[in-house]
This record gives C-alpha cells, structure tokens and sequence, in this order.
C-alpha cells in the first residue's frame, strides 16, 4: 500500500456542498464532503442509492448542472499535467470540455445509453482522439486498435466497424471503458461500472482495470454498493450515508475494523462466499439494529412439489423475403429436476444461459417446445387456457424489476388486492383485511396502502410484489432475479423476508440468480446452467463444497470476496467466449445424460460446449 502523503492528490475534494432546485424548494444532494484521490490510487466511495456517491462524481465532471443541481459550496482542486491546478467548481465551461474526457475520464453505469447507437465503436473510440489530441484519422484508428487489444476485446479490427448493438453488454463495457483511457486521463471516475454484468465479466472488468491503473498510473475514483468488488480494488475507502462521509479509511482498516454503525451495518449485510459452510438447511442472515429473536434453520420436506422433465424452449429466428423460420434459438435445452415442497432449488449461470426463460416455460408464459411441468399432481404443459388460469392460482412470479411490473396508475393497495378480485377468492371486507395482512407480513407500513409506485424506493416496491404474489396462497413462487437491483442491506431484509415466509407458510421458491452468494444463502438444492442445459445438480452443500464440472468450478472462481486479503488477480481467471446458442433448424442436440458423482449430486456428461 503506498503512502501517497508525500504526493499532490490529483484531485481533492473539499466540503463539497450540491444542491438540487425543486418546487419545493431545495433539496441537498451531498452536504459537506471532504476526500482525496492520489496518483496510482484507487479510492472506492460505497454507500446506497440516495446516499449522494454518484453526485460527487458528476461534480467533479461538472456534469451536475445538466441534471438540474448546482455546486453551493467547497472546491473540487484539479492538479493538471504540465498546467497549473484549477478549481473545477469555478472553471469555465470551455476549459470543461479540454479537461473532460481528456484529463478525466468517466466510465459510466449503464454502456448502453453511454454509447451513441447510431456511430459505430471505431468512430466513437476516435473521436475523442482527433479532438482533444489532434490526431490524424489513421493515427486515431492506429491507437483505437491498440485500446481495444488492451482491453482483451476478441477481434478488434471486425469490432471497429460494428455498431454498440450488436456487441454483448460485457463487451460494450470494455468499448466504454477503452473510450474513457483513449486520451490517457490522470483520473479516471467508474460510476458502478460492473453492477450489470455477470460475475465472471465483472471479475474479467475489475483485474483489467487493476491492471491498467498500475501500467498507466492513473488515480482511480470507484462508486459501487458492492462490498465484494470495494474489497477487490480499493487502497482507500469512503463511505457515504445520506449526503455525508461518515468514515474513510484504507481498505483493511474499513474491512477489519469499521468505526461507525452504518459501516458495520453494510458490512454485516453483505452475503459471503462459503459462510454456508457445514449448515444443512438455508437460514436467515443476522442483521445488526434489527431485533430477529432465534435465527432457525428452514429444513423443508422431502415431498416433491414440482417436477420438471425434458424441458425444451426454442425461439425461432426467421430471415429471408418470407420470413421463414432460418434457425432455432436453443434457450432452454432437455432440463428435469424436482423441487421439494417448502424449499427452494436456486438456477444459477450468467446472462443468456437460458434460466429465466426455464423460469417462464414453467409458468407457461412462453410456450415450451416439450417436456413435462408437474405442479402437485397437475400438468401444466398438458392444461387449457381456462384451467391454466385457474392453476396459475398455485404458481406466481416475482420479477427483477419490480418498477416495470407495477401499474404506475394504480394505489399499492389496490394492486395487490387484485388477484383476490380476478379469481374471486375473497369478497367484501375480507379483501381489505387481506391485503391489510400482506403488508404487515412484508413489513410495510400500512399507510402505504393509499400511495403510488414511484412514491416508493426500489426494496419497498420489490415487498409490494412480494405481497401480491402472496395473495393467492401459491405453492410455488418464481423468483426471477428478485434481489439483484437492490442495495446491499435491502437486499438483505429483502431475502430475509422471503425465507421467514418460507419457514411460516411452506411455500417453495424456484430462485433464478446469478450471484453466487446469495444462492449459497437462500438454497436447499442447487442447478447451474451453461447454454440452456443444467450442467450440475445436487444439494447446496455439495454443489458449492465440490463443484465437478468445469463450467461450475471457472463460476466459483470468478466470484469476488468480501475480504480485502482475498484478491483475485487476472492470471487466476481464464473464461472461455460462451458458444452461440443458435442453431440451424436441421439440427439434432444431443439428449443431456448426467453422472451421478454422489448421492444426489449429478454432473452432465454429454458435452456442453464448455
């Protein structure tokens, strides 16, 4: 760890003040905050959303006043190469645009929305270039080559001329992050770069941004939510709370021996790898300020509930002057297994690996190609429209975002007392008194009844959708990626809730996810997925203590841990691309034959590609 007092800060923060402008007045944005950022030093500032991370950000970039907030108050000094430092709250617009995106860099949350999708990469990787360097159009696409080699992109000459759509949301990451080092700033700003991405990019993303700090010496200013990640790349930690810092510190000293209570409140929420060691059964995570009485296991029965066999989903791509059906999207490739009544069996793999869709075949909102659902007794596959309605009584859905599959027009009381109303289960007073129940048991105020979604934060809508999958008493709810837009501690109540239900009402929950933690967490049994087959099966214990296929062992691997003495460096990563899962419409799969490695615990031998 270097000690960078003898050293000017490239960029140093003091009592910085941002406010907002809003009918109703003002509104503070950061209060008084005061951190500085070294050279070849990466300061990571945590916090959750609202607590003020991202504005700092933007002020320094002068990107704030754009979205509406002004700087009331501090500096924000810039020491610049071979130029005097300047205050950055004070510095025209002008001199903005020559130090933006040249002496400091930004990547962005969301490479979708940070890239134009009418340019193609090259255009945009060089444009900044012949800007701020003057460079000419060969040299510029000379040094766009060499960027996009640096950040390991397959290909770089084909990529060049293709446009943000069609590259994968890791790849478009990368483009975003070539483009923030193209002109070699001093201080590079990453605002939550990898929360979108799948763990193995997302440890592939932080080793090759570890990488090129120390190659370039650049100073690193990290917001993320996620502990894990702070712990992987941090020399110095900020943390925020409501506008303020509350502490700062390097990353040891946050980690071993945080100082204030919201601190070891984060920390305590964070789910770790391996904290599931030699327990049997999933059990509730102990949360600090929150009175939880006796935290007990939550076993479940050995009576089967669901019982899925040779599930295929296939999508069809059409091309041609006819719109023929030219080849076959294999989303979902010959999955069985069983999900025990009270329990939860937990779908893991990265994005496109076909779990979510396996997770709407059983629901049948999207038809499946074949196999067979057995939901207590009753086949899905085999209902009609009539009786799939009524049986969609026993089966509901939790979705990733929990915004998108609320009606924004409607008051929360009103939508969670609709599947009582659609299936008449409930009449009168008795709906009131129900729905009036379902808030207590998610732990929500009652006086949210009367309000609206967007009145709400993300972890109090995601309890609505909670409530109004409970309505109906289901058997079984489908938890798609249920957790994975929420901050840490919310995420926490969030997945604490939903196992304190479990253990009280006997419902089975089918868990798609892909962070390994909290699967390690909820879990009775778990199933990895690669290309739409699971690739390994068995009890949570087994599958994370002894993983066997390879797929699941590269998986386990890449996941980081929230222990700054555990750092993965890139040699330990070595990922292969993932195949495509389009097929011509002649093709035959092979039929997924597994071995069974130990009672219970299957490993998938036909040859997945991986």
């Amino acid at each position: 760890m270097l000690d960078h007092q003898g050293q000017t800060p490239i960029a140093d923060i003091k009592n910085l003040r941002v406010e907002f402008q809003t009918k109703d007045g003002p509104v503070v944005g950061v209060e008084d905050v005061s951190f500085s950022v070294g050279p070849g030093e990466t300061v990571c500032v945590v916090g959750e959303s609202g607590s003020g991370k991202s504005v700092s950000s933007l002020s320094l970039m002068r990107l704030v006043e754009f979205g509406g907030g002004t700087i009331a108050g501090g500096s924000l000094v810039f020491d610049r190469k071979g130029a005097d430092a300047v205050d950055l709250a004070q510095t025209e617009q002008d001199l903005m645009r020559t130090i933006r995106g040249n002496e400091i860099g930004m990547i962005f949350q969301e490479p979708m929305t940070a890239l134009n999708p009418v340019f193609t990469v090259g255009r945009q990787l060089t444009e900044g270039l012949r800007l701020h360097k003057g460079m000419s159009k060969k040299a510029a696409e000379a040094r766009a080559l060499e960027l996009l080699r640096q950040v390991r992109i397959p290909e770089p000459e084909r990529r060049l001329r293709q446009y943000p759509h069609e590259l994968s949301g890791g790849m478009r990451q990368r483009v975003v992050i070539a483009m923030a080092l193209a002109c070699e700033p001093r201080l590079l700003i990453a605002d939550e770069p990898t929360t979108a991405l799948d763990v193995t990019i997302q440890a592939e993303i932080l080793a090759l941004m570890d990488r090129l700090k120390r190659e370039t010496g650049t100073a690193v200013m990290f917001i993320t939510h996620d502990m894990a990640v702070v712990a992987q790349m941090a020399d110095r930690v900020v943390v925020m709370f409501r506008g303020n810092k509350v502490e700062e510190g390097t990353v040891e000293e946050i980690f071993e021996n945080p100082q204030h209570p919201y601190t070891q409140a984060l920390l305590a929420a964070v789910p770790k790898l391996g904290e599931m060691r030699g327990k049997a059964a999933p059990e509730p995570m102990k949360l600090l300020g929150r009175d939880q009485g006796a935290i007990e296991p939550i076993p479940g029965t050995n009576e089967p509930l669901l019982t899925v066999k040779g599930l295929t989903t296939r999508f069809p791509v059409k091309g041609g002057f006819f719109r023929r059906t030219v080849a076959n999207v294999h989303a979902v490739e010959d999955i069985s297994f069983t999900l025990n009544k009270g329990q939860t069996l937990s779908l893991v793999g990265e994005s496109g690996c076909g779990k979510s869709s396996a997770g709407r075949s059983i629901l049948r909102l999207v038809e499946p190609l074949s196999g067979t659902v057995d939901l207590d007794g009753t086949d899905v596959i085999a209902l009609s429209d009539r009786n799939l309605r009524e049986a969609r009584r026993d089966m509901q859905m939790i979705f990733q975002d929990p915004f998108a599959s609320l009606n924004p027009q409607m008051q929360l009381a009103d939508q969670v007392a609709e599947p009582i109303h659609n299936f008449g289960t409930l009449s009168g007073s008795a709906v009131q008194d129900r729905v009036s129940m379902l808030f207590d048991r998610v732990e929500l105020p009652r006086s949210f009844m009367r309000r609206y979604p967007h009145e709400l934060s993300g972890g109090q809508r995601q309890r609505v959708a909670i409530a109004r999958a409970l309505a109906l008493e289901p058997k079984l709810i489908i938890a798609d990626e249920a957790v994975s837009a929420l901050d840490v501690s919310v995420q926490a109540q969030v997945l604490n809730l939903m196992m304190e239900l479990q253990a009280e009402l006997g419902v089975s929950y089918l868990f798609i996810s892909h962070d390994m933690a909290v699967v390690e967490r909820v879990s009775h049994h778990v199933g990895v997925m690669y290309l739409g087959r699971i690739v390994e099966m068995g009890p949570r214990a087994r599958v994370f203590e002894n993983p066997q296929h390879p797929y699941t062992q590269a998986l386990m691997k890449a996941v980081p841990i929230a222990d700054p003495r555990q750092r993965k460096s890139e040699k330990d990563l070595n990922f292969k691309p993932i195949p495509s899962p389009i097929h011509p419409v002649d093709y035959t799969p092979e039929p997924s034959v597994y071995d069974e490695v130990e009672p219970g615990h299957f490993v998938l031998t036909t040859d997945s590609g991986y």
